[in-house]
Order: C-alpha cells, then structure tokens, then sequence
C-alpha cells in the first residue's frame, strides 16, 4: 500500500554541522516569536528555510537555497539512504526516560481517498497556503512530518538499534531533548523497511498542513506535465515514520483559548454550562490537572478570577446533534467544540478552524498567564488522547477538530533536507533505487 523510498539528503557540510546545535530549529507551526528573533540571528540557521521572514518570503528562501547549494553550506549525500532518527526524553514530574525510535524516507504523496495515509484532525487554510508557496519555490522539504505504522513484532527495529550506535549527529534541541540522527546505506537492509512497509497504512501524526501543501502541490504539477509518470520527486513527501505500538509515543494535550469575543459574558456563560454540565469552583487553577485527570468528558475552564472543573451529564450526549459515528461523537474534543464552542459561544462548527477568536496552547501555565493578564477571556483545559483514540478515528474516515493531538517531542528542523528538484531527486544510476 504504502510506497517508501530512501533520500538523498542534503546536509550541512562537515565543518557547520561540528555545532549542529546552532543550526537547528523548531518547526515552523511550534516556533515562538521569541524563538524566531534569537535564531534569525545565525544567517546559516535552519529557521531561513522553514520560516522565511520579509516581503515574498518565499522567493528569499529560494534564493538562499541556491546559495547555499552553491557555496557548500549544505552538500547533498551521494548516496540513497534511510535516516534512523531516535529521540530520548523525560516527561514533567517524571524520571522515566523514553526514547522514540524511527526512521525519515520519502513516502509517496497519496490522495486522502487513496485510504493509504491517514489523517486525524483538520486544517487550517492559511497555513497550508503557506506552505505550498514555500514548497513551489523551493522544491525543498524542509522537515519531515511525522507518521505512524502498526508493528506489534518490532521488526524493523533492530536495524535502527544497530544504525544509531554510530551516528551522525547527536544534539540538545530546543526541548532539552537529546537527539540522535544514523544511517543506513545497506541497500538490501533498504529494500528490507520498503518491502515491509508497502503492506501498512500510514496515520499522519503530525504535519498535516506540510502533507497537505504536498498534495496539492503535487496535483498542480500533475497537471502541468504532459510526460507525467508518477515517479517524479513532485509525487513524494519527506516523513518520519515510528511505531504505534511502542510505549514511547506520548501524545500531550492542546487546550483552547478564547479571545476578543465581542459580548463575551462570563457570569451568562457559567449558566448555559450547567445546563449540560455539572460545574464545581475549584479554588486554586494549579490543580486542575490532577482534577481532571483520567475523567471521561471532564475538562477545566480558566477565566480570570474564577476556575472550574466541569463534567458532561452522561444523558448530554444524545443532545449531540452533529453528523457523526459514536466514536466521533465520544471524544472529549468533540465534547468541547459540540457543547462549548458550538453550543455556548455560537462559533459553527463549520467556521471553528478558521475562527480569529480560536487558538491553542498545550502549555497550562501559559493558559493561566494570558487569562490572568486579559489577553485572552477563557481557556478550556482538555486532556491526554491516547494513539488509540486517535487510530478509531482515522479508520473511520472523519477527523477530529483542529490541534487535537500534540506528539511529544517535536521533531526539530535542520538534521536533514529533502530536495523534490527532479536533478537532484533522482538516485544516480549505480544504484539499485
């Protein structure tokens, strides 16, 4: 089903990458204002290709491209390869090390209705717009999304193990995460991770609007070509692949702000919410947390001077009048979109992921810093998904609303560029790919 190849990446040249560090970034949907200041500091950073500043951002980050193709700040790999990409962590409150094990190939750009990658959460408009501008003039992917694969034998596994122990890189990245970057050139190892994955559907964890850009701009050059024959760099997309049934896939809560609601009445809000919920005052917001943990269609609402735990009524959800399967219907974001930012604050679900008045932050401290402060008027404090939640919806051909799941870590940008250009895509004719 799913078609794999291996990369010829392009890297930064021996020299730069002895301080790989200072070259990497955050992904461009994750990296703060903050951040973007300190890193466009370093002209050779990363951060110039993923999230070009200026006037016709993206014909600056072409340009810069060339050059640095040109004057060797990143040289291409002369060989096809798969990139293994481990990445070790620990979560707050914890001492327990995890580490995520996976490897980034290109993978070939499917159609949503193909069934063969699957999607999770919608998109929102603008960003993908973004991104295929930026893909079109470059023809540079410039950080892999993230995917998953199911293999409860863990057979690809031992080659990754076996890579890892001499990598090409290994560094601290921008969320005290240590990462680690091999290789594997072996070509029959290669033909070993395409073969096994051509039988397995693939769920997009992370990068939908970068799959998305991919897609369309996929189709756009489709209709360009009269000699198209599919195996052009156009029709493939760069990709991380892991494991769902590793016990290393931590997927982190994205809770919702609201902010510059005209009319925004809290002591009228807190009245609807007892119609469907049942509502308690929780006297100090640092422990929502821990109050909300692990109750089903329990969240926590954050206005300036007042905090609630709030529980759905078990009869509430036969009141939920969208379109959709139980499954659907059952998840707590569901929940919250259906009762809250539906129901309550009048946004439609129709125009909730292109609402001004929507945005996201999986940061609880924050939340409670920017309603404090009056930046924003509520927060709604959701809860962990679990991978299993999230597999029940991509086989049921729905998506879940936007910013639904936040994999942790991220995977950080700079490792590894895959070019799409058709001369430099292409694997050289002594090999096998």
């Amino acid at each position: 089903m799913a078609e794999i190849r291996p990369i010829m990446a392009w890297r930064y040249n021996d020299s730069l990458a002895k301080d790989i560090d200072s070259l990497t970034s955050p992904l461009f949907d994750v990296v703060s204002e903050k951040q973007r200041k300190s890193l466009y500091q370093n002209p050779l950073n990363s951060i110039h290709l993923s999230v070009p500043r200026g006037p016709d951002a993206a014909t600056r980050a072409s340009l810069l491209l060339q050059s640095w193709k040109k004057e060797g700040v990143i040289v291409q790999d002369k060989l096809p390869a798969i990139y293994i990409y481990y990445q070790f962590f620990k979560l707050p409150g914890s001492t327990k090390e995890y580490c995520r094990k996976g490897f980034i190939i290109h993978i070939r750009t499917y159609d949503w209705d193909e069934n063969i990658i699957l999607r999770h959460e919608n998109t929102i408009p603008k960003s993908v717009d973004d991104r295929v501008d930026l893909l079109e003039k470059t023809e540079l992917h410039v950080s892999p999304t993230h995917g998953l694969y199911t293999d409860d034998t863990f057979t690809l596994e031992k080659y990754m193990d076996e890579a890892i122990t001499n990598p090409i890189y290994e560094s601290e990245d921008y969320q005290g995460v240590h990462d680690v970057l091999g290789v594997i050139h072996d070509a029959d190892i290669i033909q070993r991770f395409i073969d096994f994955i051509k039988d397995k559907k693939i769920i997009l964890a992370d990068g939908h609007h970068r799959f998305e850009s991919s897609l369309i701009y996929k189709k756009k050059k489709e209709t360009q070509n009269p000699y198209h024959n599919g195996n052009e760099g156009y029709n493939f997309h760069l990709m991380y692949l892991t494991n769902t049934e590793a016990g290393d896939l931590r997927i982190l809560p994205t809770h919702r702000l609201i902010s510059n609601f005209s009319g925004f009445d809290e002591t009228k809000i807190i009245d609807q919410l007892h119609e469907d919920f049942e509502v308690k005052e929780i006297e100090d917001p640092h422990d929502l947390n821990e109050i909300i943990l692990g109750k089903k269609w329990t969240f926590g609402i954050l206005f300036r001077e007042k905090t609630l735990k709030i529980r759905l009524k078990p009869d509430s959800i036969t009141k939920l009048k969208w379109n959709f399967p139980d499954e659907i219907k059952q998840l707590d974001l569901t929940v919250v979109h259906y009762f809250i930012i539906n129901k309550i604050l009048k946004i439609p679900g129709r125009d909730q992921r292109k609402s001004e008045h929507i945005s996201f932050d999986r940061s609880f401290s924050e939340c409670l810093s920017k309603v404090i402060k009056g930046e924003s008027q509520m927060a709604i404090i959701t809860q962990d998904i679990s991978i299993e939640d999230v597999k029940q919806v991509c086989h049921s051909g729905y998506t879940m609303p936007q910013k639904s799941t936040y994999f942790y870590p991220k995977v950080i940008c700079g490792y590894l560029f895959s070019s799409i250009n058709e001369d430099e895509f292409q694997s050289p004719a002594y090999s096998r790919f």
